[in-house]
């Protein structure tokens, strides 16, 4: 399908991380452009918006003012909206002979559907591991402390709830990151052209895609990994202290058995 702004020689891409999740069923889609990923004309003037369940609306020339009105309709579908969206400005340029990126922005011989699709996909990605590296540095943050005391006094004074509810959060981020935007996957649309691997592939590169999530799920698994051993040393603990209850309840019960037959003895 040809787009409207194929005819632009400089356009402006500009993604936005919203939320969690983005109910994409809900929204009406009789007069969208393609499905995988959901993508709609938004004005007049041809500006175009991808739009990602997993938070993320990528817009494609659009003027500021057609950017908030179009974001307005989406409240309803977000869920847990973010104060403060997470933000990715790319430029483009039309008339290139050659596809490329460089010096932050994308140089194409013409703008089409499938190349918005692939820049879209690059741009939301980059946008998921931007927030999520930033949720992992601050969960280092709070774990180094308690690693830290582990290694100096030999015991921790965070609870397992606490420490469970780490690994909880660090797996959640992994769900969301392999299950909802597939980072490490290639977009569907390369399947059906083949010829924008090389496109992607550049993208890919600009934003270190691949090398961000190794790092990233390496430190999701130093985290929980920390987590789990905080966590069983402070069962273990709570297991030392119930056994000592017992013995304890033991030799109670001992002591009263002995008074017992020493008082039947002297009567």
């Amino acid at each position: 399908m040809d787009l409207a702004l194929k005819s632009r020689q400089h356009l402006n891409a500009r993604a936005l991380l919203l939320g969690d999740r983005l109910d994409l069923k809900a929204f009406k889609i009789a007069d969208c452009l393609a499905t995988t990923p959901l993508t709609v004309e938004v004005d007049a003037d041809g500006g175009v918006a991808v739009l990602f369940r997993y938070g993320v609306v990528v817009f494609f020339g659009l003027r500021a003012l057609d950017e908030v009105r179009f974001l307005e309709t989406l409240q309803p579908l977000i869920t847990n909206s973010y104060p403060n969206p997470e933000i990715e400005e790319l430029e483009i340029h039309c008339g290139k002979p050659n596809l490329g990126v460089q010096s932050g922005a994308v140089s194409l011989d013409e703008i089409s559907l499938e190349k918005v699709q692939v820049i879209a996909d690059a741009l939301s990605k980059n946008l998921v591991l931007s927030l999520y590296e930033k949720k992992v540095a601050g969960e280092f943050d709070k774990i180094e402390p308690l690693a830290q005391e582990l290694a100096t006094r030999g015991k921790v004074s965070a609870s397992s709830k606490t420490l469970l509810s780490k690994i909880g959060r660090m797996l959640l981020i992994e769900h969301r990151m392999v299950g909802r935007a597939e980072i490490g996957d290639k977009p569907e649309i390369l399947w059906d052209f083949p010829h924008l691997g090389g496109l992607y592939a550049s993208l890919e590169d600009e934003f270190e895609l691949q090398e961000r999530q190794v790092a990233l799920d390496r430190k999701l698994n130093l985290i929980s990994d920390t987590a789990q051993t905080l966590a069983d040393i402070w069962d273990n603990k709570k297991l030392h202290r119930l056994e000592w209850y017992v013995i304890g309840l033991i030799l109670f019960e001992i002591v009263i058995n002995l008074l017992e037959m020493a008082r039947l003895h002297l009567f």
